[in-house]
């Protein structure tokens, strides 16, 4: 037999394999046994993709069976969304249309893979922003059929998964697009285990040498872990035993992202993550006892052995969360002197929790969106996609804003409560109430106690809006709100008192002209507008009528004299926007190509680099970095977990390029290192010392300030690369009294 008839065999066995798998899953959840319409649609898809291998090698076919999978067991949805999952990239790819499904598999598969289908195109495309305009199509589906989001969530799962084939430069694109959107989604939507694992593959790309560190301490410590819920575990499976409960009481440790990222923020090490594990209770219910009290049943029982934290109980049983996840969650101090969480909840409870609104759908028939804070929050969403023109990576941070949230309940002075996020301000909550509500709120008094506009709001708040009718919006309220919605709102209102106002001053504009027997026409005013730095007509005519420009008695003379080109042009350079200032022909230089397909090499040479560093992030030598090509054809450098950079991958993904740093000998890069330590005589000496003398480093800058016995401080330093910083601090970790050394963002 030859190679290639071999490898047909080998590949038809595998495939068959997996759809076996497929079958088996089906089989075995709730659903109505309908296994001739899935081998149908697979079959289908599978000639349809015949000819057709992934970068990986692997027969194409695959991927949709991976995503059918996903569907099915890791989601729990039904037989349409295992055909529509199979078919999904059959009319994007192949001789097939949105009718031929139609016409074989009926309306509402043939509407799920044409929504598909819809949102496919720029994901994975060249074109900038494609990924916010593509977002925008994801978002406007959901209220049409929330299983197209749902579906498009499994493919990216199996995208990641498979990430390891694609080149560097793709795989910061795709992980940097999955952190800022999909993951966030997938909370949303309630989808716990899928977020998890999606934030953690795109940790493993982005940041491959911090995971793998994790990673390694994680399974060093699982011992002690094991050993530490056991000790917890006993008595308390004796006391659930004797109330004559079944349940499932498990360990769940914290994922790799989450410690990183509780790292980052707190500036902490591994050894001080204190809750690296949560134990779960999950329950059977016990008929003609409401789950609710059943999970304060267990709470009670728990709290009989162990002392429990006050602070940190969260009842998401008697008001879930917007996404579905109901719970009861205590900290109780263990039998071995540290804190433990405890998570309590019913089965439907855990499967809702892992499987979100795609649990809601086996519970609440088709109509999914009924009775849940979904439909509220569809509705905020499609408010913003209404707003005309928003900028790409505004419009995404006006998204993601309202993507992860934490909850507060907030009443009106009638007793009806509003959800809002943690943080929400009076003005968000006059906003929620309604458009005008909010356009015209002067104040509000919480708890009957007046306060500003700006005042963050606390659950249980009692909250009335004040409003007066010769209010409106101002430009500084969008630095007192934090939902979507307000912010929308705001933008708006702002927008519409902008055009008002800029038609207002363009008829005195107008009325100049005609004064000064001009011909008012584009050409003139455009002119006139540069003048006065202003690139578009509207901001200039606006500033005339706000008084901020002062039109000249003369205006034939101004605009007739030949010296002014000049200026003018200089007056356009100096307030076009960064990275879009036009160069004169001759001053136009032809960048070299970048090859995107391998790693970017930053060089240092006679004191030049080929690179900008992004001032954002400052990244040094041996920093984990990539790179993004600006309108100059430059590449600026940001690493890998600045947050401009996290946005620059979700929406510009075509102009990322990995990177590798050469060798900076002759450079010396910003370092800020943060200290702290008990205050004691020659400290401070001791430090600089070290610094100046031993590593030959120069301080720009040194802050100390000490109190109450403890010191703490920042110094600003001149560094070659990450080594010199590395050296550095455990030299100075030594020195008796430093408690705390590490680099931080200056």
């Amino acid at each position: 037999m030859s190679n290639v008839a071999e490898q047909i065999k080998s590949d038809e066995q595998m495939i068959q394999e997996v759809f076996d798998a497929l079958l088996n899953d089906y089989v075995h959840s709730n659903h109505r046994r309908k296994i001739e319409k899935i081998t149908k649609a697979f079959l289908f898809a599978k000639q349809a993709h015949a000819d057709a291998r992934r970068r990986s090698g692997e027969p194409y076919i695959m991927h949709p069976l991976a995503v059918a999978r996903i569907v099915c067991s890791e989601m729990g949805l039904g037989s349409t969304s295992i055909c529509s999952a199979l078919l999904h990239d059959v009319v994007e790819d192949c001789d097939y249309t949105v009718d031929d499904i139609k016409n074989m598999f009926g309306e509402k598969i043939a509407q799920i893979v044409d929504g598909l289908t819809k949102i496919s195109g720029g994901i994975f495309g060249e074109q900038a922003s494609a990924q916010a305009e593509n977002f925008r199509r994801l978002l406007l589906t959901m209220n049409s059929d929330i299983r197209v989001v749902l579906i498009k969530i499994a493919d990216r799962l199996h995208n990641m998964r498979t990430l390891g084939s694609m080149l560097p430069a793709k795989q910061f694109k795709i992980a940097g697009e999955t952190i800022y959107l999909y993951a966030p989604l997938a909370h949303r939507l309630g989808l716990f285990t899928i977020k998890t694992e999606l934030e953690d593959l795109s940790f493993k790309y982005e940041h491959p040498k911090e995971y793998e560190s994790i990673h390694n301490k994680l399974k060093a410590t699982e011992e002690e872990r094991n050993t530490l819920f056991e000790h917890f575990a006993e008595p308390v499976r004796v006391k659930l035993d004797k109330m004559g409960l079944t349940y499932e009481m498990r360990a769940r440790v914290k994922s790799a992202y989450s410690i990183w990222n509780k790292i980052q923020s707190k500036d902490i090490t591994f050894e001080d993550v204190y809750d690296l594990f949560a134990v779960r209770i999950i329950f059977e219910p016990v008929p003609n006892i409401d789950e609710k009290n059943l999970c304060w049943d267990i709470y009670s029982a728990i709290t009989d052995i162990y002392r429990i934290k006050p602070d940190r109980i969260r009842d998401w049983v008697s008001r879930p969360k917007a996404n579905g996840y109901q719970a009861l969650h205590l900290t109780v101090m263990g039998p071995d002197g540290q804190w433990i969480e405890i998570q309590i909840r019913s089965q439907r409870m855990d499967e809702v929790a892992e499987k979100g609104f795609a649990a809601h759908w086996k519970y609440k028939g088709d109509n999914i969106e009924e009775d849940t804070e979904l439909g509220k929050w569809l509705q905020t969403i499609k408010e913003i996609l209404d707003n005309p023109d928003p900028n790409a990576l505004d419009f995404l941070d006006t998204i993601k804003m309202n993507l992860y949230t934490s909850e507060i309940f907030v009443f009106t002075p009638k007793g009806e409560f509003k959800t809002l996020p943690q943080g929400a301000t009076a003005l968000d909550f006059a906003y929620a109430i309604h458009t005008n509500v909010g356009n015209m709120c002067i104040g509000a008094k919480v708890n009957h106690k007046l306060t500003p506009l700006s005042h963050r709001l606390s659950s249980g708040d009692q909250v009335e809006i004040l409003t007066s009718r010769s209010q409106t919006p101002q430009a500084e309220w969008l630095h007192f709100v934090t939902t979507a919605k307000a912010r929308t709102k705001i933008e708006a209102a702002l927008r519409k008192i902008k055009r008002e106002g800029a038609k207002k001053g363009e008829e005195k504009v107008t009325s100049a002209f005609l004064k000064a027997e001009i011909e008012p026409d584009t050409t003139s005013m455009d002119k006139l507008a540069i003048f006065f730095g202003f690139p578009k007509r509207e901001d200039f005519f606006y500033s005339v009528e706000k008084g901020n420009v002062i039109l000249p008695e003369n205006l034939k003379k101004l605009l007739k004299d030949k010296s002014q080109d000049k200026t003018m042009w200089n007056q356009l350079i100096a307030v076009l926007p960064m990275g879009s200032k036009k160069k004169k022909p001759q001053e136009v230089t032809e960048k070299p190509k970048i090859d995107k397909s391998k790693p970017y090499i930053l060089t240092e040479q006679a004191f030049e680099h080929n690179y900008i560093v992004a001032k954002c992030c400052n990244p040094i030598p041996g920093d984990d970095a990539l790179g993004f090509i600006n309108d100059d054809g430059d590449v600026v450098v940001h690493k890998r977990s600045c947050p401009m950079a996290t946005r620059l991958k979700s929406s510009f993904g075509e102009r990322i390029v990995s990177t590798e740093w050469s060798s900076h000998k002759n450079t010396s890069f910003d370092a800020t290192l943060e200290v702290q330590g008990i205050d004691s005589l020659g400290v401070l000496n001791t430090i600089t010392q070290i610094i100046s003398n031993d590593f030959n480093v120069n301080i720009q800058r040194l802050l100390i300030e000490a109190k109450d016995g403890v010191f703490e401080g920042k110094i600003k330093l001149k560094v070659h690369n990450v080594e010199d910083i590395q050296h550095l601090c455990l030299t100075l970790s030594k020195i008796k009294n430093i408690k705390s050394i590490g680099r931080v963002a200056d």
